[in-house]
């Protein structure tokens, strides 16, 4: 159990609920942190991480890129910890440190010794509200990203899949990439920033997750050293936002990129995450495209010989997700080939029922992959944050229990329902010079 104290007001160890070979245990502060222990001994090691509840469908368009920049900053110092305090103590430490941002959420990860983790919540409860947000390393860091947002327009694929993204979600913000764009980047202030970053980042908005070789009891004293003592923050943080709209007939288009690829691109607005909908399609992704015994590869690849390449993605989100099929085509084979031998399978998922044997090892696909995907406790404090801000730590523990729950008749429904031409928004990107 986690130790009585007068800052926590929530107490409780659920020692049923393990992920991983690790024991949970859950709590949360007076100002609203919320806490999360996964309690595995394994080895000598501690993930500590923080997680906010907010990415790039927060922000606003003049924002556009904002939650991204900001990961950058939060290494830039405090008045405390000043410019490289985050890399060098974790150095000293002997252990490893980053971030990343999504259209969901932002975190921030240390993995160090078991005997060595709590200099990182201190250091992460300073940065919480103690930003300096320098203006010389604002516009330092401001190139940096600018950088990175051109490096990234140079890769075929995003290109591609942002046009798709920008038809697909049109007015909601997940049609923006995370990044955001140069010309609003090139405008953003550090003023513009510091009012997101006072909105946004605070123990109300935020999940803290231990993870590895520590017990409950001094893992929950530290959180509430570091973090206890900082004022909740707003109130409210959700975003006003539009939701993600239904289509209204197919949206084809082409692009053209200097090399000799032919490239296919297509998705469907689906549903949330951890609705039905997001299990069935985790289950058709791994039907249609999960190793060399999935229906597209062996069509499309072995069989007809038509595509170099395929795969598929459920990206579920908050507000709504996407079903994507991508697929390289072969050199000489005519495109319509390729969209063809796609569409002659959707339809067959859509109007045949999927085997027992076909849906049991995309079952035991998908399990296998979550095992690997839990071999390390930062791993676990991954799986565990993202759950716990996207939608319910708890969720983490009900994949075998939710997949179990779908049929074969509940795949052919989201196939039928979903996988429509009408729905989808469809793109191929050909060399420069070639017709579409």
């Amino acid at each position: 159990m986690f130790p009585r104290s007068a800052t926590t007001k929530k107490k409780r160890q659920l020692s049923a609920d393990v992920l991983s070979g690790a024991v949970l245990h859950e709590g949360k502060l007076k100002n609203g942190l919320s806490v999360l222990v996964a309690e595995r001994h394994l080895d000598p090691v501690v993930a500590t991480m923080v997680w906010y509840g907010v990415g790039s469908r927060d922000e606003a368009p003049e924002e556009a890129g904002v939650s991204h920049f900001l990961e950058h900053m939060m290494f830039k110092g405090t008045q405390r910890h000043g410019k490289g305090a985050v890399d060098r103590m974790t150095t000293e430490l002997g252990g490893r440190n980053n971030a990343f941002t999504s259209t969901d959420h932002t975190a921030y990860w240390f993995e160090l010794a078991s005997d060595r983790w709590k200099p990182a919540l201190e250091l992460e409860a300073d940065r919480m509200r103690n930003l300096l947000l320098d203006r010389r390393e604002f516009g330092t860091e401001k190139a940096v990203v600018l950088e990175e947002l051109s490096m990234g327009a140079d890769d075929p694929w995003r290109h591609l899949t942002q046009e798709i993204s920008e038809v697909l979600f049109r007015r909601h913000a997940y049609a923006r990439p995370v990044i955001g764009y140069a010309d609003v980047l090139t405008r953003m202030t550090p003023e513009l920033m510091r009012d997101y970053y006072e909105r946004h980042y605070c123990p109300s908005n935020a999940t803290v997750v231990i993870s590895g070789d520590v017990a409950p009891g001094p893992a929950m004293r530290a959180v509430r050293e570091a973090f206890g003592g900082l004022a909740s923050g707003p109130g409210n943080h959700a975003t006003v936002r539009r939701p993600v709209p239904e289509p209204k007939g197919e949206w084809r288009f082409t692009t053209h990129w200097d090399d000799q690829a032919l490239r296919l691109a297509m998705a469907w607005p689906t549903d949330s995450v951890v609705t039905d909908t997001d299990y069935a399609f985790d289950l058709i992704s791994t039907i249609l495209t999960g190793g060399r015994l999935s229906r597209l590869y062996r069509s499309l690849v072995l069989d007809r010989r038509v595509a170099v390449s395929v795969g598929s993605s459920n990206d579920a989100r908050v507000d709504g997700g996407a079903f994507w099929i991508y697929a390289e085509c072969v050199p000489g084979v005519a495109p319509e080939k390729l969209e063809q031998a796609i569409d002659e399978e959707l339809a067959r998922l859509a109007d045949e029922t999927v085997e027992r044997t076909e849906l049991g090892r995309a079952r035991a696909i998908l399990s296998a992959s979550e095992a690997y995907g839990g071999e390390t406790v930062t791993d676990i404090a991954e799986t565990l944050g993202e759950y716990a801000v996207d939608s319910e730590w708890r969720d983490a523990l009900r994949h075998e229990e939710r997949r179990a729950k779908i049929r074969a008749r509940d795949i052919k429904q989201a196939a039928s329902r979903y996988l429509r031409p009408q729905r989808r928004v469809l793109g191929w990107s050909l060399p420069k010079g070639e017709r579409a």
